[in-house]
C-alpha cells in the first residue's frame, strides 16, 4: 500500500471513530439532545426531523380530518398513523398501545380505463370485484332501474326489461359481468345488450348473444358506468366492499405457473386474440426488441438480456479507494415467446436456443417482465 493511501486510511479511521461524527461518545462529549445525534444532524430537529426525543410521537396533537370543498374531487383521504390515547388516561403504557401503521399503497392507480379490441370493449379498474360490485349496483339504483338478477358470487347483474323512448316497439335488457383483472386488486367489467320486439312474449330463460344486439347502446351504458365509477371518491375504501361479492373468483387472469419438473409458464385466462395483442403490447412497454413475429405460428422472436438490477452506490470508503460502480455489460440473447391454447386459457412460454447455465433464470425473468407490463 502506498504511503498516500496509508495516510488517507488513517484519516478515515480517525474520522469514523470520532464520537462527534455519529453524535455519540463518552460522557464528556456533547449530548444527543444538543447535537442531534445521527438522526439530528443539521439542526435541532435534524435533517430527518426526528430530533433527540424519541417520545415526541406520544405528545403529537390530534388534528381534525382534512375537509375537501364539495366542488373539488379528491382521492381517498385516510389517517395512515393513528395517535393513541394518552397512556395516563387509558391506563396502558405507551409501548403497549402503539398501533401498526397501515401499509402505504405503492402501485400508482391509473383510474378507470375503457379498453377496446375490435368491436369488444371492457372497463379496467384498479379495485377488487368486491369493491366494484356495490358501486355498479348503486349505478342502476340511481337510474331507478330494477335488476332481475344480481349474483355477487358470480359477479353478474341483469336488468329488467326496459322500454327505450326512441324505440317504443322494442324492449331492452342489459347484462353486466364483473371479473378479476390481469393484475391483483384489479377488475374488468363488460356490458352486453339484448333487444327484442315487444310483440314477442317475454322469455322465461334469457339467452344472451355472443355480441350485443346494439353495439352503440352497449357503448353508451359502458361509458356511463365508467364515468360513474370514476366520479366515486370512495371506490378504493374497504368500507364499500361487498362481503358477498368477495366470493367472486379471486385469482387474477394472468399468473406465472411453476410447473415442477418442467419449465414455468405464464397462464392468461383470456382468448387468443386478446392474449396475442396483450403480449405484444407488454413486450413493447418493456422496450424488448421484437425481431419478428408470426401470429399463425403464435410466436414472438425477441432479444432479451435479463432483468437489470440497479447497483447500489459505493460507500465513502469504497469511493475513496477507487471502487467502481460501473453497470455490468448487457448481453442480449435470442428468445422465443410462444402462445399455446390450453382449454379456456393461453399458456405463454419462453425458450432460448442457446445452451446457457442461466437459461432457466432468464426464461422466468422474461415471463416476469411480460406479466408486469400487461395492461
Amino acid at each position: 500500500m502506498s504511503e498516500a493511501r496509508k495516510f488517507l486510511l488513517l484519516i478515515v479511521l480517525a474520522t469514523v471513530s470520532g464520537c462527534s461524527f455519529f453524535g455519540g461518545g463518552d460522557e464528556d462529549s456533547s449530548s444527543d439532545e444538543e447535537s442531534g445525534g445521527l438522526f439530528g444532524i443539521g439542526g435541532e430537529d435534524g435533517v430527518f426531523g426526528i430530533g433527540g426525543d424519541p417520545e415526541t410521537y406520544r405528545d403529537a396533537r390530534i388534528l381534525p380530518p382534512m375537509e375537501i370543498p364539495p366542488e373539488l374531487d379528491s382521492y381517498t383521504i385516510d389517517a395512515l398513523f393513528v395517535i393513541p390515547e394518552n397512556p395516563i388516561i387509558s391506563g396502558l403504557t405507551f409501548e403497549d398501545n402503539v398501533p401498526l401503521p397501515k401499509p402505504i399503497e405503492t402501485r400508482r392507480r391509473e383510474g378507470v380505463v375503457i379498453q377496446t379490441l375490435g368491436e369488444r370493449r371492457w372497463i379496467v379498474i384498479d379495485a377488487t370485484p368486491a369493491q366494484v360490485w356495490p358501486l355498479v349496483r348503486d349505478f342502476w339504483s340511481e337510474l331507478n332501474l330494477e335488476l332481475d338478477a344480481a349474483d355477487p358470487g358470480t359477479g353478474i347483474m341483469e336488468t329488467s326489461w326496459l322500454e327505450a323512448g326512441s324505440a317504443p316497439e322494442t324492449r331492452q335488457k342489459y347484462r353486466v359481468v364483473i371479473e378479476p383483472g390481469l393484475h391483483s386488486a384489479s377488475s374488468e367489467i363488460t356490458v352486453k345488450h339484448l333487444q327484442e320486439l315487444r310483440t314477442q312474449p317475454i322469455p322465461m330463460i334469457v339467452e344472451w348473444p355472443e355480441v350485443s344486439d346494439n353495439i352503440e347502446m352497449e357503448r353508451q351504458i359502458l361509458g356511463a358506468v365508467s364515468q360513474y365509477l370514476a366520479d366515486r371518491n370512495d371506490i378504493y375504501q374497504a368500507s364499500t366492499a361487498s362481503l358477498l361479492a368477495g366470493t367472486i373468483e379471486g385469482a387474477r387472469k394472468a399468473n406465472i405457473i411453476d410447473n415442477f419438473g418442467s419449465d414455468p409458464y405464464l397462464q392468461l385466462r383470456i382468448d387468443y386474440d386478446r392474449a396475442w395483442v396483450q403480449v405484444r403490447q407488454a413486450l413493447d412497454n418493456a422496450d424488448i426488441e421484437i425481431v419478428d413475429s408470426d401470429r399463425d405460428d403464435a410466436v414472438f422472436n425477441v432479444r432479451f438480456a435479463g432483468i437489470v438490477r440497479e447497483q447500489p452506490e459505493p460507500g465513502f470508503v469504497r469511493r475513496l479507494f477507487g471502487a467502481s460502480n460501473d453497470q455490468p455489460e448487457l448481453v442480449f440473447r435470442d428468445f422465443s415467446v410462444r402462445l399455446e391454447r390450453n382449454g379456456d386459457s393461453i399458456d405463454v412460454t419462453s425458450q432460448t436456443p442457446e445452451e446457457l447455465e442461466e437459461a432457466d433464470r432468464l426464461n422466468r425473468e422474461l415471463l416476469q417482465v411480460i406479466i408486469e407490463n400487461l395492461v
